[in-house]
């Protein structure tokens, strides 16, 4: 089974789908958050709570070392758990995540106002055990597998069937919605010269998990001044939506991405 991280030794090793489009000796913040995620999981109360919150803290590069995690329960009550994780690299914790997790229960009663959703789905599924490369949608274009179809000003869609984020495990929907989290920074800042921010942040937000392997995101707001964006995606599956996230990004201009070259170096078929 593919998947970004080996087990070994009591450490986590990253395989060459981790790595980021960045720099060839740091890891993607969509493996990162994956990583946090999958050890944030293994201390949840139980079926009837929800990880409703999770925060990623991306503020050193995390690189293609080996890894150690570190997790600890901060807050354990009957209705709510917080637990904090960490990536820790050379001595250094290189990134940190929280979760929280809330007992589900019934909606209150009543009608409230909800904005109507715009959540563009592809007729094509992506549902392979394996995962697959994501689909692209760019405005009113079709759905595609082309890394370079987002070369432009429109707003974007994407659409993921993850991979398992550790060998032998098959990935979570909760580490699916982390990980997929992440690529708000691509579906709101890549734009006609490729995508240009780095994101520090991630900040996921469910009111329910994903149901299916299929993950979609689209981009909601996008605010940029100073070289900071601050953007907002909504998670949806065929059902409809999970939940939202929001990111903060960097610019990092003098590396800025082109998606299709990094699709070519990963050897992800582009079509042209």
């Amino acid at each position: 089974m593919a998947a970004f991280f080996t087990h070994e030794d009591g450490r986590y090793h990253a395989t060459p789908m981790a790595v980021s489009a960045w720099s060839q000796g740091q890891l993607a913040g969509t493996a990162v958050c994956g990583l946090l995620a999958h050890r944030l999981e293994t201390h949840s109360p139980g079926p009837v709570f929800l990880p409703a919150r999770f925060t990623a803290d991306l503020f050193r590069p995390v690189l293609d070392e080996p890894i150690e995690l570190r997790s600890s329960i901060v807050r354990d009550g009957n209705r709510i758990r917080a637990v904090d994780a960490s990536i820790v690299q050379r001595d250094e914790v290189r990134a940190r995540a929280t979760v929280l997790f809330l007992a589900m229960a019934d909606e209150p009663p009543g009608e409230v106002w909800q904005p109507a959703q715009d959540l563009p789905v592809p007729e094509r599924r992506l549902d392979g055990p394996e995962g697959a490369p994501p689909l692209f949608k760019s405005g009113a274009g079709d759905w595609t597998h082309d890394f370079a179809s987002g070369v432009n000003s429109f707003r974007k869609s994407a659409w993921n069937n993850v991979p398992a984020i550790v060998e032998g495990r098959a990935v979570t929907p909760f580490e699916r919605a982390a990980f997929v989290s992440d690529t708000a920074n691509l579906v709101c800042n890549w734009g006609t010269q490729g995508v240009g921010h780095i994101n520090t942040d991630v900040a996921l937000a469910l009111v329910r998990l994903p149901e299916g392997p299929e993950l979609g995101i689209v981009a909601q707001n996008r605010v940029a001044a100073n070289g900071i964006a601050v953007a907002t995606t909504t998670l949806y599956d065929r059902i409809g939506p999970v939940g939202t996230c929001t990111i903060t990004a960097l610019s990092n201009a003098m590396r800025q991405v082109d998606m299709a070259e990094f699709a070519a170096a990963r050897g992800i078929p582009v079509p042209r």
